[in-house]
């Protein structure tokens, strides 16, 4: 009987990624290496427990490749041991999220996660299947339920059927219905994530143990705090810096949330940057909205932690 994966728990980032100009790259956008490597390791240093590449935030779809093997690689020097890093496996098919799980192994991830089949609304048994051949690879898996990418859900008794693999640890909860942990807990013994930054409170109050987080990447240190005020049963001082966070981690769950994401590391002084194609720059309104959420957020954070202090 193989041993219980390893758990994939804490505030792991959907780390963002950098591109810089250069009219040879892909789009004119070439990933600046360099600087993903510094992000990694502001957000450990900055309290996270790991960090997530080539997830959807990463981009990853874009990418070629070099630069999407690579990304893990620059993940796994950066984190050293002070953390975890979950390698984005996502592929259209299971032979594709295999070859990916397999290069994660070797370059020295801590485990995976891994959508359903992209760009196909697969049945039940073709979503097992491809479960069952990321698992065959050992590492540990985080399953991520995104209805709303992948046109398939996850429902808790299919994650239950999942679950048995013996590499599965975690699942990344995104249909934004609180109500799934406590039916996946009624059937099954795997780790609840947080998929979705604003439904973090509901879904910790009622038990998740980890976070598979996007604004970390503008605030780390106090979505670190909020998240230790969760685990610990803080609700109070949880539910005080919740609501000046909020408003800004509704962004997490829209269609702009990767350039959302960038352009909240801009406004605190970060470095966010442009979007490869498909994704292209916000709107002028919906740069103002998530400038005037940013700086909420800042805010409201700082003020509270005036009244801490005093």
């Amino acid at each position: 009987m193989s041993s219980a994966p390893a758990p994939l728990r804490g505030v792991i980032v959907a780390t963002a990624l950098p591109f810089k100009e250069n009219p040879s790259a892909p789009a004119g956008l070439e990933v600046d290496f360099d600087r993903f490597a510094e992000h990694c390791d502001w957000l450990m240093d900055n309290g996270c427990h790991g960090v997530g590449p080539n997830g959807s935030l990463g981009e990853y779809s874009s990418l070629t490749d070099a630069e999407r093997r690579q990304v893990v690689r620059v993940a796994v020097d950066a984190v050293g041991d002070r953390g975890v890093v979950v390698a984005g496996v996502h592929g259209p098919g299971w032979h594709q999220a295999r070859h990916w799980a397999e290069l994660a192994a070797e370059d020295g991830a801590h485990g995976v996660l891994a959508l359903p089949p992209t760009m196909y609304r697969a049945s039940r048994a073709q979503v097992v299947e491809h479960y069952t051949k990321i698992d065959e690879v050992g590492l540990p898996i985080m399953v991520y339920n995104n209805p709303v990418d992948t046109k398939v859900d996850l429902v808790p008794d299919l994650v239950a059927e999942i679950a048995a693999l013996p590499n599965v640890a975690a699942v990344k909860e995104f249909s934004g219905d609180v109500r799934r942990l406590f039916a996946i807990a009624e059937l099954c013994d795997i780790d609840v994530v947080v998929g979705a930054d604003d439904v973090l409170f509901e879904l910790m109050a009622d038990g998740a143990v980890g976070w598979f987080a996007g604004f970390p990447n503008a605030l780390p240190a106090d979505c670190v705090a909020l998240y230790e005020h969760l685990r610990a049963g803080r609700l109070t001082e949880a539910r005080e810096l919740y609501k000046h966070l909020v408003a800004l981690f509704r962004w997490d769950s829209r269609t702009e949330f990767v350039q959302a994401v960038k352009l909240g590391m801009d406004e605190v002084g970060r470095y966010g940057g442009p979007c490869r194609p498909p994704r292209g720059p916000l709107t002028a309104e919906q740069v103002g909205l998530v400038r005037a959420d940013v700086r909420r957020a800042v805010a409201g954070v700082e003020a509270l932690r005036a009244v801490e202090v005093a």
